[in-house]
């Protein structure tokens, strides 16, 4: 008689998850730096800034790489290099609306060094920040057959 290892659908993949979410917004920080630099104009305390219509690129990249690119493909550039994809809890593909979902909580997720996503991602039983929890998403990564399976 053989017993059949209980397999994990849920883990945390949480060093991966912080990896990918710092390369993430290092790469959206790089990207609103040189913009800045080349749209923006100095203020009286050497800083750069843009107002009105030249504000609007910033989102607009924000919502095109965080939102779009995750709906998508599952996976921004950042949770890609690091093999995690987003889907829904029961594996399928996400949609617009909950790509948009995880992300609008992103700044309640990351305030604080992440500490609310760590701890949420630490004590939910599908390993969910917070903004996964509203919407309805798990990540999980691509390269442990437990947790994902092409289909």
């Amino acid at each position: 008689m053989t017993i059949d290892k209980p397999t994990s659908k849920f883990k945390t993949n949480l060093k991966k998850r912080i990896f990918a979410t710092l390369l993430d917004y290092g790469l959206y920080c790089l990207a609103f730096c040189v913009y800045l630099m080349y749209f923006g104009h100095k203020d009286e305390d050497g800083g750069y800034k843009v107002s009105g219509l030249l504000a609007t690129p910033i989102f607009l990249f924000w919502f095109i790489y965080f939102i779009v690119i995750e709906a998508l493909y599952g996976s921004t550039l950042g949770h890609l290099g690091f093999g995690l994809k987003v889907q829904t809890l029961n594996r399928n593909d996400i949609n617009l609306t909950q790509a948009l979902k995880r992300h609008v909580l992103d700044p309640l997720d990351i305030f604080l060094y992440g500490i609310p996503a760590i701890i949420a991602i630490k004590n939910s039983d599908k390993h969910q920040r917070i903004g996964d929890m509203w919407a309805q998403t798990i990540v999980v990564d691509t390269t442990d057959p437990e947790q994902y399976q092409d289909k």
